[in-house]
């Protein structure tokens, strides 16, 4: 298991478009998991995507069943691996809050996201995977699989005046925990 470097906005391989995974329980996928949820626990990241470590790959982590010291308020959920993800909208209701992004460090911003989604894809052994998702962990879900589109949160925002530092916006959260 590695803890791997995460690319910063600015990198051109965080705009690419990630290719799906088309074989299954691979020695290459389990190794290339192990990382990413070594990555994000070392970072304190809420979830984490392939393409952030450069791997051009539709994988991504998120949640731990565990409170995440970068969003105190936000409750916690469960730990999901998701191969070639499929979001689902469940309505047309958006809320707006405040996301952060490892590739995105010392930043927040206000971004518009569905409330409701149903989110489908596999896990590493190919296992299908349907779940429903609401408020912290849709948002969470939302912005991970962005990454393997080649957006990042601000791309998503409508209001750059609600874009700002951490240590201004929230003074009580560490910057470096960013």
């Amino acid at each position: 298991m590695t803890i791997h470097t995460i690319l910063k906005m600015g990198d051109p391989r965080l705009l690419r478009v990630a290719q799906p995974v088309r074989e299954f329980d691979t020695d290459a996928l389990h190794t290339l998991v192990r990382d990413l949820i070594e990555t994000m626990q070392a970072a304190n990241g809420a979830g984490l995507a392939a393409p952030q470590i450069g791997v051009d790959l539709q994988v991504v982590v998120f949640g731990s069943g565990q409170p995440n010291p970068r969003y105190p308020d936000q409750p916690p959920f469960p730990r999901t691996v998701l191969v070639n993800p499929v979001i689902t909208p469940l309505g047309e209701e958006e809320t707006l809050d405040w996301e952060g992004c490892l590739s995105v460090p010392g930043l927040r911003g206000k971004v518009p996201r569905f409330t409701r989604i149903r989110y489908s894809g596999f896990d590493p052994f190919g296992e299908p995977i349907e779940r429903e998702a609401e408020g912290f962990h849709a948002r969470v879900v939302q912005h991970e699989c962005d990454h393997l589109i080649g957006k990042l949160y601000p791309m998503r925002m409508r209001d750059l005046t609600q874009l700002g530092y951490i240590e201004v916006l929230f003074p009580g959260l560490a910057p470096e925990d960013d």
